[in-house]
């Protein structure tokens, strides 16, 4: 597991203002009080830190084709965090999470029947490289509400 690290304010207040992460750092200087250099290093820091990553998203529903499906896994194992490494490197798969409840897993996965990569796509061909899955319901997104997923097309 990622060790965690303290946030002060300032660097919360910084966070947030990347929420658009185009914002000039001069922009968000001027909204804290602070120098720009000082936005800039902390910055750095916590992308260096791994706290922070600044990237671009899309809107699902406006990039034709693509589809967003989360999937609930129960394994036969209770190396969970082995297993969520595994299938973020499956073609597709944006996030896996340990849960708690009737899953082990909640993974998140963008498809697209363009790109060569359909719901069945991932079953036979991905789904099937990672051993010791039980078990795996499919929910697709038909409608989203600030969904916001990264193109790893």
């Amino acid at each position: 597991m990622a060790q965690k690290k303290r946030i002060d304010d300032t660097n919360k207040a910084i966070i947030r203002s990347l929420a658009d992460g185009r914002k000039p750092y001069s922009a968000i200087a001027d909204e804290l009080g602070i120098t720009e250099n000082t936005v800039r290093s902390r910055v750095n820091k916590l992308i260096d830190d791994g706290v922070l990553s600044i990237t671009g998203l899309v809107d699902p529903e406006r990039m034709p084709g693509l589809q967003v499906v989360m999937m609930g896994v129960k394994l036969k194992t209770m190396e969970l965090e082995r297993k969520a490494k595994e299938f973020c490197s499956l073609r597709g798969v944006i996030s896996a999470a340990v849960v708690t409840g009737r899953y082990d897993l909640i993974v998140q996965l963008t498809l697209s029947e363009e790109e060569g990569l359909s719901l069945l796509d991932f079953f036979r061909y991905e789904l099937t490289k990672v051993a010791e899955v039980l078990e795996v319901e499919s929910f697709v997104v038909y409608q989203s509400h600030s969904l916001w997923v990264p193109y790893n097309m």
